[in-house]
């Protein structure tokens, strides 16, 4: 049986002097890829924010690898191999492509591995690699995006956390960010993918949770809630 890498207990968070999350349940097993979908607002990206430490939690627990990180920096979670990729990319626009997938390594001190994981980074985003000693700030919103999924798989995440991947992007360059996200997955890293294109996400998941008004109000496998009335209605628009 596979391993649950991430749990989430009775969670709770304010955000803003607002509920924004209201006592949730989840979990994220080894080798998973997991969508978590809902419409703007639902409490996705605060959700995340608490998993990966940037917000503090009121109430519940989060469990990585079976031990509660609840306190944790973002920082330490980052060694213990959870990485995020932030919603708005959070990428350092002033630095070269290089030296921002580079920051993704400060963990790590095996040179050689490092230069083997950029190679593979390169491989998946050749478009990186071509504009290497480019400042980030001038990348589209897209390269943007390659760049931040880039700098987070230097880290060599156990679990990657995707906060909306595909928000403000050109549809062909959708298609491209959900090809990667498949192939890194299909690389062996979990994935907790939080997504309001509820179609795209949902269709290469594995398991997918519904959240609305900062509770989680359905789950299930995620082919059968693509193919849920309730679920088209709400989010797909049918």
């Amino acid at each position: 049986m596979a391993q649950v890498l991430l749990k989430v207990k009775a969670l709770k968070v304010a955000y803003g002097g607002i509920q924004a999350v209201k006592g949730i349940d989840f979990e994220v097993q080894e080798g998973e890829l997991v969508s978590l979908i809902g419409s703007n607002g639902a409490g996705k990206t605060t959700t995340m924010k608490a998993i990966t430490g940037s917000l503090p939690i009121n109430d519940g627990d989060i469990e990585y690898m079976g031990r509660s990180i609840r306190g944790q920096g973002p920082w330490d979670l980052v060694r213990q191999g959870l990485a995020m990729v932030p919603e708005g990319r959070g990428i350092f626009t002033r630095m070269t492509i290089m030296e921002n997938l580079l920051m993704g390594a400060y963990v790590r001190n095996d040179k050689a591995e490092i230069v083997r994981d950029l190679d593979k980074v390169f491989g998946i985003f050749p478009r990186l690699q071509e504009r290497k000693d480019q400042l980030a700030g001038t990348l589209s919103g897209g390269e943007q995006q390659m760049l931040a999924m880039g700098r987070a798989l230097l880290s060599r995440p156990k679990v990657l956390l995707l906060d909306e991947p595909s928000m403000g992007l050109a549809p062909i360059m959708v298609d491209k960010i959900f090809e990667v996200v498949r192939d890194v997955y299909a690389q062996g890293v979990t994935i907790l993918l939080v997504e309001q294109n509820a179609s795209r996400a949902l269709g290469i998941a594995d398991r997918g949770y519904v959240m609305d008004s900062g509770l989680i109000t359905m789950s299930g496998d995620a082919k059968t809630m693509l193919n849920d009335p309730k679920v088209r209605a709400a989010y797909l628009g049918e």
